[in-house]
Order: structure tokens, then sequence, then C-alpha cells
């Protein structure tokens, strides 16, 4: 194995390359886009904190000409849950049959109605309806043959 000394390597024309990076420019953009960043971050949070109190706030009133309506809180008829009327501010219409709940307490009435009594569904057909129990009874008596 042959034995080298650096002196022996020594070629004249190569040398040590500097680099071709700007390196304080390279920092100075790293710190540049840092400092974006963190002054965004804040304003953005500031913006937050500042609508987050606005929509905490009272809703005041618009901020126009126009004056509004009388009665303009209250949908149009059909009212299909109480609301306050202009009659008597603050209070409650009571439960009606305008409102959901007694619909919903008329609906099941006539739904149990149906399912205890007798009576026509098509006449010209001759398709009745009959009472749950009865109708249970001929069931079980044809063997579940409806």
């Amino acid at each position: 194995m042959p034995d080298y000394r650096d002196d022996d390597l020594v070629n004249v024309e190569t040398h040590h390359e500097r680099s071709d990076v700007n390196v304080r420019a390279l920092l100075w953009t790293v710190v540049i886009i840092v400092v974006f960043a963190a002054v965004t971050h804040v304003l953005v949070w500031a913006l937050f904190k500042y609508f987050a109190r606005e929509a905490r706030r009272e809703i005041r009133p618009p901020m126009t000409a126009i004056a509004r309506p009388v009665g303009a809180d209250v949908p149009q008829e059909p009212h299909l849950q109480p609301f306050p009327t202009a009659e008597r501010p603050g209070q409650v219409m009571p439960p009606d049959r305008n409102t959901a709940e007694a619909d919903m307490e008329v609906m099941r009435r006539t739904e149990e109605e149906q399912l205890h009594s007798a009576g026509w569904v098509n006449r010209q057909k001759g398709i009745v309806r009959l009472p749950i129990d009865v109708a249970k009874q001929l069931v079980v008596q044809r063997g579940g043959q409806p």
C-alpha cells in the first residue's frame, strides 16, 4: 500500500469554495417571517377577543333610518307557538288550538279514537276500520292471516 503525504497532493487550481448562499440575508428572511407570523397571530387573537365581546353584548337596535313596523317581533298568523301579544306585552298567549302542543294533543286523541272504534275507511270498496282489540282477535282466529 502506497504511503501518501499531504504535500504530495497539492493542486494549486483547487481550493476551498465559498458558499453561494448569503447566510446573513437568509437569517434576516427567517427573522422577518417569524416576526410577521407573531404579529399576525396577535392581531387575529385581538380580533377574536373583540368579536367575542361584541357578541356577548346586548342586542342593539339596528342603526338605520327606517322605522321598524309595529309587531315585527311576532311572526304572522298562524302562530304555531305562543308569543307575547301587543295587547298584553310580556304575557304569553295561553295555549289554544293554534299552538303546536294543542295540535299534537288533538292528533293523538283522533288516533286513539280511530284505534278503539269501528268505522268506514272506504265504503265503495268495502274497507272498514275495526278496534285494535277486535282486529287482534280476528288475526288469532284466522291463524295469523289478516
